[in-house]
């Protein structure tokens, strides 16, 4: 398995069953899901906390914290699945970028390019349009989350 990174909401047993026989293609399971998003495995995960800080910063709240402070660690038949790393992601998180508007998507894409090139160095131009398009499929994915009974972060950086 290469890198990978995933949030998925809805009952975690189904997520955890799903990733215990090791399907390969999480979308494919998605009818038994609330939501998923891949996120790939180009994207660092501190890149969470980045954005987090963006919409921060975008909408001159205190919300949402960093991922980093709102993973959860899962315990449990299931919360161990070889080189991959599960964690229970807080509500709050997802219910925080779930009130995001609609109107600050751009300022938080703007901002978040700004953070990650400060990260890694200069962004190609090509990767501009990606990272935009990421910032409003996280909110997306939270706003149909929000009311989950599970959202969990599943990733492995092998």
């Amino acid at each position: 398995m290469g890198a990978s990174m995933d949030l998925i909401a809805g009952d975690a047993r189904e997520i955890l069953l799903a990733i215990g026989l090791d399907e390969r293609d999480l979308d494919a399971s998605r009818l038994r899901f609330d939501a998923h998003l891949a996120l790939g495995g180009g994207l660092d995960p501190t890149w969470l906390d980045l954005f987090a800080e963006s919409a921060r910063v975008a909408t001159g709240g205190a919300e949402p914290v960093d991922l980093l402070d709102a993973r959860i660690e899962l315990e449990g038949p299931g919360a161990a699945a070889g080189d991959r790393t599960i964690q229970r992601t807080a509500p709050s998180w997802i219910s925080a970028v779930a009130r995001v508007p609609d109107s600050a998507l751009d300022a938080i894409a703007g901002r978040w390019i700004e953070l990650v090139a400060e990260e890694i160095g200069p962004l190609p131009r090509e990767e501009k349009p990606w990272i935009r398009d990421l910032a409003g499929q996280i909110v997306s994915f939270c706003r149909r989350a929000d009311r989950s009974a599970d959202v969990l972060f599943v990733w492995s950086l092998r």
